[in-house]
């Protein structure tokens, strides 16, 4: 007579070590999201990333600041009618205010690009869409300094009001470029929210261009300011959004990334 196997009560199972793993790295399924887990980082570039990444929201707020401010300060100035670059102008009351505070705010948002493109893992949407906040971020470094919008009826205005127009549309190109790459990198509400902000900051920037005419023969722009800010703060409205969620997921278990879908791994 053979004799019969005892069979153990842990026999036929993953030893407990294994066990415990998969319960650690099973990461919560979220609907429109893919979790994947990324290698572990240090904890001093964790905390370096977080801070890039807060430097998104600051330049949302410095911005406003700015505009508030200046805009205050400058006797006559219609927040309604006039664009923020006016604030900027040369022979401007407040250009230097306003110049060095701008300055600060591009540092600001360089700084945001950097933790974007930190935080973008194998997300080749979300990569483009650090290299045009950057891009965003020179352009509006260079232009108020080398190419600034001329005081109304000043001799000359036309001219350099025309490349101040250029390099703004490239800024504004920069700005459609990151809002859409973004909206390719996220399958989830902000997809649709991205979307939504796209199409405002398109409609409003054709309504701003539209008074270009106007201001290059003096002529009076009612609306133009309102315009351009919807514009305006549209964009760092969602540079803001951006920054939040991924604060968000950094918080997360194993530093989770939202993908878009598997064709935007490499």
């Amino acid at each position: 007579m053979c004799p019969q196997l005892v069979r153990t009560p842990t026999e036929g199972k993953p030893p407990k070590s294994t066990a415990i793993i998969q319960r650690t790295i099973k990461l919560p399924r979220v609907k429109g999201m893919e979790t994947t887990i990324s290698g572990s980082g240090s904890p001093g570039k964790i905390l370096l990333k977080k801070a890039l990444l807060i430097c998104g929201i600051l330049s949302s707020l410095l911005y406003a600041s700015i505009d508030a401010l200046a805009g205050t300060l400058y006797v006559g100035y219609s927040h309604i009618s006039q664009a923020f670059s006016e604030l900027l102008s040369p022979g401007s009351p407040v250009r230097q205010l306003a110049l060095q505070l701008a300055a600060l705010y591009g540092v600001l948002l360089l700084a945001f690009a950097l933790g974007v493109w930190m935080s973008a893992d194998r997300s080749r949407a979300l990569r483009v869409t650090a290299l045009m906040v950057f891009g965003q971020a020179v352009d509006g470094l260079v232009t108020p300094v080398y190419f600034p919008a001329p005081m109304r009826g000043v001799a000359g205005a036309e001219s350099a009001g025309i490349l101040h127009a250029i390099l703004t549309a490239v800024g504004v190109f920069t700005i459609l470029l990151a809002v859409a790459f973004g909206a390719v990198a996220y399958r989830n509400w902000f997809r649709y929210y991205s979307v939504g902000s796209l199409l405002v900051i398109l409609a409003f920037g054709l309504i701003g261009f539209s008074y270009i005419p106007a201001i290059t023969a003096n002529m009076p722009t009612p609306w133009l300011g309102a315009t351009e800010r919807v514009n305006i703060y549209g964009w760092m409205l969602w540079v803001t959004v951006l920054a939040i969620i991924l604060l968000k997921i950094e918080k997360g278990p194993a530093s989770t990334r939202m993908q878009a879908n598997q064709g935007e791994s490499k």
